[in-house]
């Protein structure tokens, strides 16, 4: 393993989360981690991605997965809700590049309806991307709700006084 490109991977994915969470003014005191649970949720998506050969929509499952189970702690720890801590979290995992390919090919499409060629070409990228796009962000959806469901009583009481 190549633990500069995990560790790079993990620290730009904080550095993104940071700034998403700074944007819905979380308390100071969830920024550390929200940085913290990106990191370890982006580094295990790439090395689910790089080292085990899983895709990209399981592999962010997987680390969404962990998200939502470092928030359900991290949010019993600081007294704050599990959601303001794992949505920045998860926002450097969406795939961005996917969808801005299935925007492209969506314009590309509408640009070329005369040529049959090219505009079988976009449709299948248009497909490609999107499908792609969907699925991950579904994933990343269900990653994070399934330990809200599994541990709805724990979601619920974290900040309430006297629940646990």
């Amino acid at each position: 393993m190549d633990w500069i490109d995990i560790l790079s991977d993990g620290f730009f994915a904080a550095i993104a989360a940071i700034g998403f969470g700074v944007i819905s003014r979380p308390p100071l005191r969830a920024l550390p981690s929200i940085a913290l649970l990106s990191a370890i949720g982006h580094a295990i998506r790439f090395c689910l991605m790089k080292y085990v050969q899983l895709d990209i929509a399981t592999s962010s499952f997987f680390g969404s997965l962990v998200i939502g189970l470092g928030s359900l702690y991290l949010g019993g720890k600081q007294k704050c809700p599990n959601t303001v801590l794992f949505i920045p979290a998860l926002l450097p995992m969406i795939p961005g590049m996917y969808a801005y390919r299935t925007v492209f090919s969506l314009l590309s499409f509408l640009n070329n309806l005369s040529d049959l060629a090219l505009r079988s070409e976009y449709m299948m990228s248009m497909f490609y991307n999107g499908i792609i796009t969907c699925s991950v962000v579904f994933m990343l959806a269900a990653g994070a709700s399934v330990p809200i469901f599994l541990f709805s009583a724990k979601s619920y009481s974290l900040t309430r006084p006297g629940r646990s």
